[in-house]
């Protein structure tokens, strides 16, 4: 690879060093408990400082959330959209300098922190819908007699949020459970704390009252707090799957409703018959796109018999790409030496390295971040290492099988279950890998196969402990409870079973 000009996809420096405050009650403090510098992937700088809430400020910010969902829960829901849609206008209006700051702590490129933001508001556009459809419903199911549901909230819900989308997992979060008449306390993961704290302000700027919406900074300790407080009633969580399965146990252990998402293990299928230009553009797009660091990132393309004029474009293609032109930064520095480490023992399991990324030239002025380039490791064996553990980086793994069905068999044996793609131009096997998946989502065509609202967002396996799905439908099940109500007024001249 050449030598990388200065980028322009990565942004400027803040003026000053940032803090991550915390929410609470409305009024944002510096929270008391221990601090730590925040560096930035790019170049391994400081960006500013977070301060850890204590056990006593996360008891404050449950009591706030508490009271005010008194009276949030009485709000009709039209006016709770309408402080909804206020909302979107500021994120649209703020779309900039949300997407240079996501960017700027998450390592990701500025259009990359652009698309996840654009992404959350279509969450809040479908939370906003919500005041026409799905709040209830009644039935005359006997003569006399009818039955009626009512949708109602939960109390105070909690998110817990992952590095790698600042901006766009909290909003997968926020607006349903705020639009059902929650109030909400996210807690963002303590590598990204500054986005979360603009979409904070920006939720003030719309009028949401006081207590109603918090942040919450912190690491493992907050989070076990707020997992096992008695005032809180639901909790979701994205991250890994171990932290995932841990936060679940807590949370339903104390008697809360959870949903917690976790890794990913991603196979990619490419048979013969796959259009060079769709699978190409798809592969490199789908396991570099942020660095290779998000859950529905390719991490395995499973190549179905001879495929080799395809894969040879795909390892050309992806050698093009740039740091800081295409790819963005790796989130911290034990990221890094985690990935280079298991290239090298993919290597010496007997893996083919055919794209090294390692000797990718970081952008101009940005030495000292936290760089890998596109990486693709063939001839592996589906027992290796990067072939079925997570690996969340820019590498992709080539498992070589003879049939579609040795293809399924390899996803089917995975531990994880969030995404399958197969490329294919043939409908019959494109029906045949979506009836045989055992993932929560499938691609065809399509590298990274994310649903769009109102169709919901959730894996399967290892991908997700607890029911039901974080977006669109299943986020109004998982933030809300249905209430029945079953009633009969006067004697009728009938008789039946509800007599």
């Amino acid at each position: 690879m050449k030598t990388a000009a200065k980028p322009q996809q990565l942004i400027p420096w803040p003026n000053q060093p940032l803090v991550a405050q915390s929410l609470v009650g409305g009024e944002w403090i510096k929270s008391s408990g221990a601090s730590r510098e925040i560096c930035s992937p790019y170049n391994g700088k400081a960006i500013g400082s977070l301060h850890t809430a204590s056990s006593q400020e996360v008891d404050r910010c449950v009591s706030a959330a508490l009271e005010a969902f008194e009276d949030w829960k009485r709000v009709p829901v039209k006016e709770r959209c309408a402080l909804l849609l206020k909302f979107r206008e500021l994120l649209l209006r703020d779309l900039e300098p949300l997407a240079q700051s996501a960017a700027r702590e998450s390592g990701k490129l500025v259009s990359e922190g652009r698309a996840e933001v654009l992404k959350g508001i279509e969450v809040l556009e479908f939370a906003a819908s919500l005041q026409n459809s799905d709040l209830g419903g009644a039935l005359e199911v006997s003569r006399g007699v009818t039955c009626e549901y009512r949708r109602e909230p939960l109390g105070v819900t909690v998110g817990v949020t992952p590095f790698n989308f600042p901006a766009m997992v909290p909003m997968w979060m926020i607006p349903i459970s705020l639009a059902l008449g929650n109030s909400f306390i996210l807690k963002p993961s303590d590598k990204v704390p500054f986005t979360p704290v603009m979409l904070g302000e920006l939720l003030r700027e719309a009028g949401i009252p006081k207590g109603v919406f918090s942040v919450i900074q912190g690491g493992r300790e907050v989070v076990e707090r707020l997992a096992a407080h008695p005032g809180v009633s639901a909790v979701g969580f994205v991250g890994s799957s171990a932290v995932a399965r841990s936060v679940y146990t807590a949370a339903t252990g104390s008697g809360k409703r959870a949903l917690c998402l976790g890794g990913a293990k991603n196979h990619l299928i490419v048979v013969p018959d796959a259009d060079p230009s769709v699978t190409v553009e798809g592969v490199v797009a789908s396991f570099t796109g942020c660095a290779g660091q998000r859950c529905m990132a390719a991490s395995v393309l499973v190549a179905v018999g001879d495929v080799e004029p395809l894969l040879a474009k795909v390892v050309e293609a992806a050698g093009k790409l740039e740091l800081g032109r295409d790819m963005g930064a790796l989130i911290d520095k034990a990221s890094h030496s985690r990935l280079t480490t298991a290239i090298d023992r993919a290597v010496s399991d007997g893996a083919t390295l055919r794209l090294d990324g390692r000797a990718a030239p970081a952008p101009s002025g940005y030495e000292g971040g936290n760089w890998l380039g596109p990486t693709i490791i063939d001839n592996a064996h589906p027992s290796m290492q990067s072939a079925c553990e997570e690996l969340f980086g820019p590498v992709l793994t080539i498992v070589r099988v003879a049939s579609l069905d040795q293809a399924l068999k390899l996803e089917r044996a995975s531990r994880y279950g969030n995404a399958l793609s197969v490329f294919t131009t043939s409908g019959a096997v494109a029906q045949h890998v979506a009836d045989q998946a055992s993932t929560g989502m499938v691609g065809v065509n399509i590298g990274v196969p994310v649903p769009r609202e109102p169709f919901s967002f959730g894996g399967t396996k290892d991908s997700k402990f607890g029911t039901g799905d974080i977006t669109g439908a299943g986020g109004v099940e998982l933030w809300s409870n249905r209430k029945k109500i079953t009633a009969k007024w006067g004697l009728q001249p009938d008789k039946n079973w509800m007599s």
